[in-house]
């Protein structure tokens, strides 16, 4: 995927982007509940006020993502330094 894609307010619920490069994409808004981003590189993406519900982020890489306002309720592998 393109960096700095603009998918915002996008609708991905249950979307499989397991290892997808989403590097600097503003999904700022973005209804991701239950998707499956293991091993997804989210480094720099815009994830405020997304709803991640149920979303799988396990091995995927957050460095540097905005996560201000996001839902994260039952999300799995989201590393400690995020929470």
């Amino acid at each position: 995927m393109a960096t700095c894609a603009d998918l915002r307010g996008a609708n991905l619920i249950g979307a499989n982007l397991s290892g997808v490069d989403l590097t600097g994409v503003d999904l700022s808004g973005a209804d991701l509940t239950d998707v499956d981003l293991t091993r997804a590189h989210l480094a720099k993406a815009n994830l405020s006020k997304a709803d991640l519900t149920g979303a799988n982020v396990t091995g995927a890489d957050l460095t540097g993502a905005r996560l201000d306002g996001a839902t994260l309720k039952g999300v799995r592998g989201l590393p400690a330094s995020v929470r």
